[in-house]
């Protein structure tokens, strides 16, 4: 088991950010459609964490990053098939970045990359 950070939490849904976690990185098990940037749009957090869902029709898997991205959030995807829906640790653990906004680029993460190294290559806040 990957030791979880203290500046990271792990959510399984979404839905459960409280202002507790801004400028925590929230990794989450839910997908990354427009519903979640609702809930993600509500507290500042540094980086959010949603799973690709497959992307689906019309990249509605991956909806929220835009939506986020044009509040000044960052926030990434990992593949579905790299970690399961719905489990923030199995996403930690195991997801591998594969969509990403232009504020998560700009503070240096890339798709491709293990969702736990990425965040440990991140620059001190």
């Amino acid at each position: 088991m990957n030791t979880v950070p203290p500046h990271v939490v792990l959510l399984d849904s979404v839905t459960q950010t409280a202002l507790e976690h801004a400028g925590l990185i929230v990794v989450t098990g839910s997908h990354g459609g427009a519903s979640a940037a609702h809930y993600a749009s509500a507290v500042a957090a540094r980086l959010y964490v949603f799973n690709d869902a497959g992307v689906g029709k019309d990249e509605a898997g991956i909806a929220a990053l835009a939506l986020l991205d044009a509040q000044g959030l960052a926030a990434v995807t990992v593949s579905h098939v790299s970690a399961r829906i719905g489990e923030a640790r199995d996403t930690w653990e195991c997801g591998v970045i594969s969509h990403l906004n232009a504020c998560a680029a700009r503070i240096g993460l890339r798709s491709g990359v293990p969702l736990g190294a990425a965040v440990d290559a991140l620059p001190e806040c």
